[in-house]
């Protein structure tokens, strides 16, 4: 996923017709063909989606879509969305009306993955929990924000918690490792609360070449991408150490807020059918807990043709599995598999440091110390002071002084030398 994802382009879908001549004897009516959209979502069957509806659609569940919101038009929502709010500043107070020049179809492509409704029974695009109850926040990824993006999300995962949903999702990246401080204390009131936070990792495609925050967040659940094939998607998709699961992130289907049905891939998408699987989960088993619904689903994931954790997480998502695990095959855990964002921030923000310890024994007085001794007045290096007299120029002139005797007494000696010579010399 990425703010802005890969360009979707219209999928043109053509019913065919029937027709026959009058001559001929009527025949029995054919079986209704696929509706050409269900076929298009190969991930229905593909990742055990269709199989877990036998047991579950999300019923009672409320899944917050932290977006640029999703729109009132489409039929595809029709009863789906149960409330919403706008963090921006530029939307509208109930969260519907979609918000960006380039990304203002996102949110609503988004929601129709996660939890649409189709067209009719058998017809139009139907996403992974159809029975799940939508919020739309609706955010804002340009520089037109009145608010800060940090500032945002922080406010809209307070609001998400507060207003029921147990699964959030969030189709968007920062492109950087770290995250501003006040997600700290938004991402622990998710925690705390009991809810499942579900990230997208990312698009190499879209420039991002490691996994950004939030998905770098100690505790979310952060989605790949793969193919219709189970391959890890080159484009649509990043790679990094913090990724949990992976999902189809290529040819998905969306439904735009004007009701057309486009064709796209990347991140964004594979996150929401992640966020439907943990919302089927949840509706199965009330009674597990954020950190076994993530654990369920990373632990009952298919293993890909190559296993690599780098791309893939714990494997590619399997609807079905995690939906008919139980604590015999999938045994309880007390923490969340994703990591502690407490303990992270206990290390790394220093925020809960232990506090100094009581001092157990009592205060010794300790006498002052003396007065120190009187500032000598400042003085001219080129006039002689004591110290120099004493250790330098004294000393020096002592030195000079027998050097000068030991060369009179030599040039004496010499001289005596030279002339008792001259006396003992022949001749003379």
């Amino acid at each position: 996923m990425r703010r802005r994802p890969a360009a979707a382009t219209a999928l043109v879908l053509a019913a065919a017709v029937l027709t026959g001549a009058a001559a001929v004897p009527a025949a029995p009516a054919p079986a209704a063909a696929p509706d050409p959209v269900r076929a298009a979502e190969y991930w229905l069957n593909g990742n055990g989606i269709a199989q877990a509806w036998g047991t579950t659609r999300g019923a009672g569940v409320r899944i917050a879509v932290i977006d640029t919101g999703i729109a009132k038009g489409p039929v595809e929502f029709s009863g789906a969305v149960v409330g919403g709010t706008d963090v921006s500043g530029t939307g509208t107070p109930d969260g519907r009306t979609p918000i960006g020049a380039v990304d203002a179809n996102h949110g609503s492509w988004v929601a129709s993955l996660a939890a649409g409704r189709g067209t009719g029974p058998a017809t139009g695009m139907i996403g992974v929990a159809p029975d799940a109850e939508l919020l739309s926040v609706s955010v804002s990824f340009g520089t037109s924000a009145k608010v800060p993006f940090a500032q945002q999300i922080a406010q809209a995962m307070r609001w998400a918690v507060d207003n029921g949903a147990k699964v959030i999702n969030l189709s968007l990246t920062t492109n950087l490792p770290d995250w501003d401080t006040s997600w700290d204390d938004a991402f622990l009131y998710a925690f705390d609360h009991d809810v499942v936070v579900v990230v997208a990792a990312g698009n190499r495609g879209s420039g991002t070449t490691r996994v950004g925050a939030p998905a770098t967040i100690p505790g979310v659940l952060t989605v790949a991408g793969v193919d219709a094939a189970g391959r890890a998607s080159v484009e649509a998709s990043t790679q990094g150490i913090t990724l949990g699961v992976s999902a189809p992130s290529e040819k998905l289907l969306g439904v735009s807020a004007d009701g057309t049905l486009v064709q796209w891939s990347g991140t964004s998408g594979a996150a929401p059918i992640v966020a439907g699987v943990a919302a089927l989960v949840r509706a199965a088993h009330p009674e597990l807990d954020a950190n076994n619904v993530i654990n369920r689903i990373i632990r009952t994931a298919k293993p890909p043709a190559r296993p690599d954790p780098l791309l893939y997480g714990y494997g590619i998502v399997d609807a079905a599995a995690a939906v008919a695990a139980t604590s015999t095959t999938v045994p309880l855990v007390t923490e969340n598999p994703m990591g502690s964002l407490a303990e992270w921030i206990r290390l790394y923000r220093r925020a809960n440091a232990v506090p100094n310890p009581t001092p157990s024994a009592t205060a010794v007085d300790i006498p002052p110390l003396p007065e120190a001794d009187a500032r000598t007045p400042p003085s001219s290096p080129l006039l002689p002071s004591v110290d120099t007299l004493l250790y330098g120029s004294l000393p020096l002139g002592a030195v000079t002084l027998s050097a000068i005797l030991v060369a009179l007494g030599v040039t004496a000696a010499v001289r005596r030398i030279r002339s008792a010579r001259a006396t003992r010399a022949p001749g003379r």
